[in-house]
């Protein structure tokens, strides 16, 4: 299980395969466990780097106040530990508003950006779904959060097809011993995020995609982030829920691999 100092705790991190970096950056859950639907397809032709953010998985859980631009630059020193200085960023969700952090303030790290699922500032919508998750946490804690995290995720029909699945999911989950007020400073970290100043300065060819029916960052913030970086390339798949990469596994992977090997 490799980890990595990073300021004052520590990072687990995996890395699968051999080419050029390619880092997938999870949502708030911030396990890499996220993306194992991904890591064989990508890793036949990328160095593929999985890693837990600071307060969840494997890595160290000291930490109680958050913010994007810490979480980003906990990837900056992530990559300069596994000596990675260019890198394809795939983020999905707080995920991505890491990678778009991360490609405004250091645009030399980013080779190519994919933005999945992810919001462009803290709107009404946004406000009361995660005030509303940060109070299940500390009312009535993480079991009852889990309870309704799939029916954010998913739509009706994955659910209905998965129940059983989801089930072992959350048995064996490895946010289940996640403190609570790691749980609350990472959701305070997603209400005050808020990039709309930066996004035209992302040079990086980009990818931003979200499904047409994702409840927890509807589709509009995508087109809001396409409309504002450069060139910018969108993509709103029918169906799939806010976990594309997991509830249509095959198709999410091939728009991200042929986007990515559009760079040659």
């Amino acid at each position: 299980m490799p980890k990595t100092a990073i300021a004052d705790g520590e990072i687990h991190y995996e890395v699968a395969g051999e080419g050029h970096p390619l880092i997938f950056v999870s949502g708030l859950s911030g396990v890499g466990r996220y993306w194992q639907p991904q890591v064989a397809a990508f890793a036949s032709r990328y160095k593929v780097v999985t890693y837990d953010q600071r307060g969840m998985g494997s890595s160290d859980r000291v930490q109680r106040i958050f913010s994007v631009d810490q979480m980003a630059t906990e990837l900056a020193e992530l990559m300069d530990a596994l000596e990675i200085e260019r890198a394809h960023i795939v983020g999905n969700s707080t995920g991505g508003a890491i990678g778009q952090t991360l490609a405004i303030e250091q645009p030399q790290r980013v080779a190519r950006l994919v933005l999945g699922s992810t919001w462009t500032h803290c709107d009404p919508w946004f406000r009361r779904l995660f005030e509303a998750r940060r109070r299940m946490y500390q009312e009535g804690g993480p079991e009852l959060h889990a309870r309704f995290h799939p029916l954010w995720l998913y739509p009706p029909e994955y659910v209905n097809a998965h129940d059983a699945e989801i089930e072992e999911e959350q048995r064996t989950a490895p946010t289940k011993s996640t403190p609570v007020e790691v749980s609350v400073g990472r959701i305070n970290a997603l209400l005050a995020f808020d990039r709309r100043a930066g996004i035209s300065r992302i040079k990086a060819p980009t990818l931003v995609m979200a499904c047409d029916d994702d409840y927890i960052t509807p589709s509009y913030h995508s087109e809001a982030l396409a409309r504002a970086i450069p060139n910018a390339k969108l993509v709103i798949p029918h169906g799939g829920g806010h976990a594309f990469s997991k509830t249509r596994t095959e198709e999410y992977n091939r728009i991200v691999l042929d986007f990515l090997g559009a760079a040659g």
